[in-house]
């Protein structure tokens, strides 16, 4: 089998309310989560890309395939686990920074382990690229074990670090970031979510400069709707981010750009062209609600690049 992209990550369900949160709210109940986001983005922009993850071996877990299939995403990674899918709620979201209620202990996807990289491990070497998380690593021990040998094992990691201080401490999240940068073809870390608590710095000037130096062969730093900075042994850029007018929910725009920038480093796209089109497809994403309301095509993205 041959796959461009190999996202690795949890798949969560995702319950969205308009409304006050109240007995009687009506909900809607859809598929998201970091790694589902950023592997649709990818097949998105033209890549062949599989999610590798477990999911519960019920009818939950039927629909999330279904719903992978319906993205264009290869569900043969797929473990199914007899065990619930993680959950969470939100409401409509538009600075990114929102804490959502997440039910996710003991979940499908926190079981992944090292077992899981090695069963597959020549798909993972030979994909273009391998998206990895912070979120990922902190579902489990055993899933950051995953994590690690999936950036061992790869020849192009792209890395998200994702910090979310309800799933771990900011000193676990340094170390596993600290081991997965100098595998890193790309670090993705946002500006000042991941920044202050990982790299002790806000300014992206500053975050440029200490994210290359942890050994990762290229960064590049998202700041919500304020510019995108890259950095790599060629130098340094920024690039506005578009403005959406249309906005509604900028649930799951960082996995979006991650996504596409990794799926387009894959096909042979140089990095700020990939780059460039990464943040065309986050901008646009907004307009949906949702972690994959709204993914653009690659014609899409391209024409929303800066």
């Amino acid at each position: 089998m041959s796959i461009d992209v190999v996202v690795i990550g949890e798949i969560l369900v995702e319950l969205y309310c308009k409304t006050e949160l109240a007995d009687g709210a009506t909900l809607r109940l859809g598929f998201s989560g970091d790694a589902l986001n950023a592997a649709a983005a990818s097949a998105a922009a033209g890549a062949t890309t599989a999610v590798l993850t477990a999911v519960g071996a019920d009818e939950i877990g039927d629909a999330i395939i279904r719903r992978v299939t319906e993205l264009g995403i290869d569900p043969s990674l797929i473990r199914r686990e007899p065990r619930a899918n993680g959950a969470y709620l939100l409401h409509g979201d538009l600075t990114g920074s929102r804490q959502f209620h997440y039910w996710r202990n003991g979940s499908a996807a926190s079981t992944l382990d090292e077992r899981d990289i090695e069963r597959h491990r020549e798909i993972v070497a030979a994909a273009g690229a391998v998206v990895l998380s912070g979120i990922t690593a902190a579902l489990s021990d055993t899933a950051e074990r995953a994590v690690l040998a999936a950036a061992r094992a790869a020849s192009t990691v792209v890395y998200d670090p994702n910090f979310r201080p309800r799933l771990t401490t900011a000193e676990r999240a340094r170390a596993v970031l600290a081991e997965v940068a100098p595998h890193c073809a790309l670090l993705t870390p946002s500006c000042p979510g991941d920044s202050i608590p990982l790299l002790d710095t806000g300014d992206l000037d500053e975050v440029l400069t200490t994210a290359l130096s942890l050994g990762a062969r290229a960064v590049a730093v998202t700041s919500g709707t304020a510019a995108v900075g890259v950095a790599d042994a060629a130098g340094r850029i920024q690039y506005p981010v578009p403005l959406n007018p249309d906005a509604v929910d900028a649930t799951g725009a960082g996995d979006v750009f991650t996504g596409t920038t990794a799926a387009r480093l894959a096909l042979g796209d140089p990095l700020r062209e990939a780059v460039r089109l990464g943040i065309g497809a986050a901008s646009l994403s907004v307009t949906g609600r949702g972690g994959t309301g709204h993914i653009p095509t690659l014609a899409q993205s391209r024409a929303a690049a800066p």
